[in-house]
């Protein structure tokens, strides 16, 4: 089942690479919190913010309830670009590669659990993401992976029956998700290992395609 015919990827941790930590450290020093406090409160509300069920501002301004405090326009603005930076690192080698499948004409898509202000900054910062065929932003359909939806809805937008859906993400719980809804899928972690296990699986050509005349 080797057929590839589009390459979906996720935008956390596969096209971008490890959280900024200075853009962390700028999120501290915005809100007054310490390590433990500031990590509980962004992660405790991430997912109903990445499905859309809060907004970015709403996300912001929960999180500074749980943690006892409050936030003034500047500051929520502040955390909001903040946050942006914290995911805006990119992983060169898989966008190198994302590009390299688009000069040869095989279909590209993104499916990221992301939020509406975190979503915006990222699209208005990159251009590269506009050559992308297809972008499932999550928030925008009030659906996160792994609910099997979000994936339907994803090989809808590439055009492409799900078999032929190569699907990238560095979730284990994502992944199974992708395999339940009859795509291919690789977890990724490192490049190396990745790159062997393209290898292992007879994909070795697809990592170099050659580019359309």
């Amino acid at each position: 089942m080797n057929d590839i015919q589009a390459v979906l990827f996720d935008y956390g941790m596969v096209l971008s690479g490890p959280p900024d930590p200075a853009a962390w450290a700028r999120m501290r020093s915005i809100t007054g919190l310490d390590e433990p406090e500031l990590y509980r409160e962004y992660w405790a509300h991430r997912h109903a913010y990445d499905r859309g069920d809060l907004s970015g501002p709403a996300y912001w301004h929960k999180a500074a309830y749980g943690a006892g405090i409050t936030l003034d326009e500047r500051q929520l603005a502040n955390l909001i670009a903040a946050d942006t930076d914290l995911w805006g690192q990119i992983n060169l080698p898989m966008l190198d590669w994302a590009q390299r499948l688009q000069q040869a004409g095989i279909r590209t898509g993104i499916l990221s659990n992301i939020g509406d202000a975190m979503a915006e900054g990222l699209v208005s910062r990159f251009g590269w993401l506009s050559a992308f065929d297809h972008c499932t932003w999550s928030h925008a359909l009030n659906l996160a992976k792994p609910e099997l939806a979000i994936y339907r809805h994803a090989a809808a937008g590439l055009n492409t029956p799900p078999e032929h859906i190569l699907f990238i993400d560095d979730r284990e719980l994502n992944i199974q998700a992708a395999l339940e809804a009859g795509m291919q899928a690789i977890q990724y972690d490192d490049h190396t290992l990745f790159v062997q296990e393209m290898a292992a699986r007879g994909l070795s050509s697809l990592l170099y395609p050659t580019p359309a005349a």
